[in-house]
């Protein structure tokens, strides 16, 4: 039917060749037939089409995979008829180059409807598919759907493609979504919310939709759930799942091992998966999946028989498209190498969908571009996820058609909420000031060899400047020292140390603010190396210490800076350190998002997030949701880009202006070295005047000018100038520090105590008759009892202020500096100012008492009252059902042996206790 792909070298050489804005917008006298011949036939034979000119004697039946040039129509002769096995499937209309072709598809439609002895019948339209083409930009139209919308290609179909796309019943597979709910007992109720939004955006003709889902709230079970019915419907058959690490890829592949079928299947035994080439290490153990790897024939010759998963990173399939040279510039020091991955020729046509995990991945947008263009050369679905969307996140996939937002996910308890600790470091807010003589540190950044020194003047660095122009040992001790109070309170409240994660502000080499930390945490914590472990990507088997922070008790302090900002699953985790800045919301809700998973192992019920900063991080996001859009930072231009537009009179004066601004830069950070490297081009390197001269220079001395702008060597020198040796300051001043609880307002928000505890009151004065339990507090206490505890602890974690008990007795610590108020002082206080707070323990002791004034009791019922004190501390209430169900009574004998000591009188007794708690006061 259809010949397979086959493009010749020189074909792969010019599909890749990338046309900038100046080849569209400075080729005016290209003509539409050099355009053709140029571009168009060559994109048309890359993608498997053989040009032959229109010859009238020969029938359609005799050609096969072939684009007839100027075919006729009755409406006119189309450029292009694309024919296979006898019959014409598309048109396509060329224009030269700087046309736009999107303005010109309407042409093409024209010349659908005059297609003579066509079997074909769309509703007027003769054919089913329609292109046009400027040899660059490339629109295409599916005809056979009146309500269908155009949209942009990287280059023409393959003939199997287009057979493929026409031999496929949209319809029928979205009757398949209405005719299966889905029903799959693993999911949660939002995760089939997900999926039918999915659905319905798809049954609806929608090629791009986002999924903007809260970190820890399952996306990827999510996904592989849909990705499942996407291929039991029939709609997709090839589908790529994107990440942008390599660890992300292996929790992809385990994701699609351990998902199980509503038949008890596992995915993997339904369709196949494969993913690029894994080291073992990035597998937990216990996984037993071994990943499949890709074959290259799947992606460079795609069949209507194959059906299949390919996990993978962006930047591998981005080197495979466009050449590693090509790829991403700069990785950090924790991304993934993909230098092995070769160059395919990979066909628009190789997925039918594709998923990008995490897409809000680009921040500036240079990369950002990057990740697009890789997207834009695919004719497929595109389903964005993140739980943190970006302006150019909603820009690309235009809608996002489910969202599950973090303050929902925390009432629907499936995630937990946080508290905010707010650290106080004169340090990192007003900056060190040293003074004359004043003996510091000094570190050679090269060699890492410390001395004394006393200054000579008196030097000034501002809080910016902490940690990466000097440091302050006594600020971050004191800090730590801080944060471990709260984890021994901690650990002494819960009986388990908090897993913690410390953000540091860099790991440079000899000067790390990491190792640093690293090195205080474990003097002050005192439990040896194992307890205390750095984690960036310059420490042996990074992934390994990931996992047994994950899963082992130690480390329980982990210090780190960017590598587990994102992607890494720590249910445990329950503190968050950030002693580095953050300026991106979308960082730092991703960084948040390590603590909100729930851990029912540990039974955890919140988290801390420690600001460092006084609370200006707090204060810095405090009005920015979790779906609040943030652009991407401006990526810098490039020198010769910048140059490039000079030269090209491009805007000439804001480009003058712009390289002044950054050679001004290069004169002030270079060192003396840089001078005599730049002699060889400006006059005694002095970079300052050429600066200050460039503007009047371009005007009177164009041509020289540029010759030395556009010499690739200087070019080069002006990113790669020698800068001086850095230098870095330990000073040994002390730092005042100190901490407090911050009270969290629901949506992000801080509330002051004040403003937190007279809210409370005023819901506490307004719903006694709401709410039964305040209504028994303050007016019917002898109906005092577990139920109504329940329901007022219940009632008031629903409220829209979040009157958690903890939240409650951390503000009345903060006002009244009353510790572990007890919930009926509160409720009662807020009632009338003149009750007094007391602690459960102080309630109870006074309950006792009443209780005990002027009576005696036998030793055995002594025993027994003791039990009854110790359960009430902690519950404030009792009923018969305890008796039974506890061990601290269930020990004694439980409900039967009680009672007989209390003379059949127990129950009547317990009554009175809960009364007594109810009323208590001292």
């Amino acid at each position: 039917m259809f010949r397979k792909y086959q493009a010749t070298t020189e074909d792969r050489k010019e599909l890749n060749e990338s046309v900038s804005y100046y080849d569209i917008t400075h080729m005016p006298h290209e003509t539409e037939q050099e355009t053709r011949k140029k571009r168009v036939d060559r994109k048309l034979k890359a993608a498997g089409w053989e040009i032959t000119k229109y010859d009238k004697l020969k029938p359609l039946s005799s050609y096969r995979s072939n684009a007839i040039e100027e075919y006729p129509t009755l409406t006119g002769p189309v450029d292009y008829a694309l024919v296979d096995n006898g019959q014409i499937i598309a048109l396509v209309e060329a224009k030269r180059l700087g046309i736009p072709p999107q303005s010109v598809l309407g042409q093409s439609q024209r010349y659908s409807m005059g297609v003579a002895s066509s079997p074909y019948d769309f509703e007027g339209s003769q054919v089913p598919f329609i292109y046009s083409t400027n040899g660059v930009i490339f629109w295409f139209q599916d005809l056979r759907k009146s309500d269908s919308r155009s949209r942009t290609l990287s280059g023409f179909h393959t003939p199997g493609a287009l057979r493929e796309m026409f031999e496929r019943d949209s319809y029928t597979c979205y009757n398949w979504f209405k005719d299966n709910p889905n029903t799959h007992q693993g999911l949660r109720p939002y995760q089939i919310e997900a999926n039918d939004a999915t659905e319905t955006a798809i049954s609806d003709g929608k090629r791009r939709m986002l999924l903007a889902m809260a970190t820890g709230t399952g996306k990827t079970y999510t996904i592989v759930s849909q990705i499942h019915r996407l291929m039991k419907s029939g709609f997709a058959k090839r589908i790529l799942f994107l990440v942008d690490r390599r660890a992300l890829a292996a929790q992809a592949v385990n994701a699609f091992a351990t998902f199980e079928t509503e038949r008890g299947l596992k995915f993997k035994e339904t369709f196949e998966v494969y993913s690029q080439a894994f080291q073992k290490g990035y597998f937990d153990e216990g996984d037993t999946f071994d990943p499949q790897t890709m074959p290259n024939k799947y992606l460079t010759d795609p069949g209507t028989g194959h059906a299949f998963v390919y996990v993978c990173t962006i930047q591998r399939m981005r080197a495979n498209l466009f050449g590693w040279q090509n790829s991403f510039e700069s990785p950090d020091q924790d991304s993934d190498d993909e230098s092995d991955a070769i160059r395919l020729d990979i066909p628009i046509h190789a997925f039918d969908v594709i998923i990008a995990d995490e897409c809000h991945r680009g921040y500036t947008t240079r990369e950002t571009s990057k990740w697009l263009e890789v997207l834009d050369h695919f004719d497929a679905v595109k389903i964005g996820l993140t739980a943190t969307p970006a302006t150019h996140t909603t820009a690309y996939f235009k809608e996002i058609v489910f969202r599950y937002e973090y303050e929902r996910a925390v009432r629907e308890g499936w995630l937990v909420d946080w508290d905010a600790v707010r650290i106080k470091s004169d340090v990192r807010i007003n900056g060190v000031f040293l003074k004359e003589g004043e003996t510091v540190g000094l570190i050679d950044t090269e060699t890492g060899l410390k001395s004394l020194d006393a200054l000579e003047d008196e030097r000034e660095f501002n809080s910016s400047e902490i940690e990466q122009k000097i440091t302050s040992p006594d600020s971050n001790k004191k800090i730590v020292e801080e944060i471990a109070k709260y984890a021994l309170s901690h650990e002494e409240k819960y009986k388990r140390f908090p897993k913690t994660l410390i953000f540091a502000a860099n790991d440079l080499q000899h000067t790390s603010h990491c190792d640093a930390l690293v090195n205080i945490c474990r003097d002050v914590f005192g439990r040896g190396d194992v307890f205390v472990q750095k984690i960036t990507g310059s420490v042996d088997r990074p992934l390994q210490r990931i996992r047994e922070f994950r899963n082992r008790p130690n480390p329980g302090v982990v210090v780190t800076r960017d590598m587990l900002t994102t992607g890494v699953d720590i249910p445990a985790l329950e503190f968050i350190v950030f002693l580095r800045p953050v300026k991106s919301r979308i960082l730092w809700e991703q960084m948040l998002g390590r603590g909100t998973r729930r851990c029912e192992e540990i039974n955890k019920t919140h988290f801390t997030v420690f600001d460092c900063f006084d609370g200006g991080l707090f204060n810095y996001f405090k009005n920015a949701t979790v779906f609040d859009p943030e652009p991407p930072a401006k990526s810098t231009r490039t020198y010769a880009e910048i140059i490039e537009d000079i030269y090209q009179n491009r805007d000439r004066k804001y480009n003058v202006k712009s390289l002044v601004k950054r050679l001004q830069r290069i004169d002030k950070g270079m060192s003396g070295d840089a001078r005599d490297e730049f002699a060889r081009f400006i006059p005694d390197g002095d970079m300052r005047s050429f600066a200050q001269d460039l503007p009047e220079r371009i005007e009177d001395d164009f041509v020289n000018v540029m010759k030395i702008l556009r010499n690739p060597e200087f070019q080069n020198l002006l990113v790669d100038y020698p800068r001086p040796k850095r230098g870095f300051i330990v000073t040994y001043g002390p730092d005042k520090v100190s901490s407090s609880w911050t009270l969290r307002r629901p949506g992000g928000d801080f509330w002051k105590p004040e403003d937190y505890l007279v809210a409370f009151s005023k819901y506490v004065k307004e719903n006694p008759e709401q709410v039964e339990a305040i209504e028994i507090l303050l007016q019917r206490p002898a109906d005092w009892n577990t139920e109504a505890l329940s329901e007022l602890r219940r009632e008031l974690a629903a409220t829209p202020e979040y009157f958690s008990e903890e939240t409650l007795q951390k503000a009345h610590k903060m006002e009244y500096n009353k510790e572990l108020a007890d919930i009926i002082s509160m409720i009662k206080h807020a009632a009338n100012e003149n009750e007094l707070l007391l602690n459960a323990e102080e309630r109870v002791n006074g309950a006792f008492e009443i209780l005990t004034a002027g009576k005696t009791f036998t030793e055995d019922q002594m025993k027994w009252l003791e039990r009854i004190r110790m359960h009430l501390i902690e519950n404030l209430s009792i009923d018969k059902a305890d008796f039974d169900s506890l061990p601290i009574f269930q020990r004694g004998g439980g409900w039967v042996t009680a009672d007989r000591v209390f003379d059949s009188n127990l129950e009547s007794f317990l009554h009175e206790v809960n009364t007594a708690v109810a009323t208590a006061a001292t």
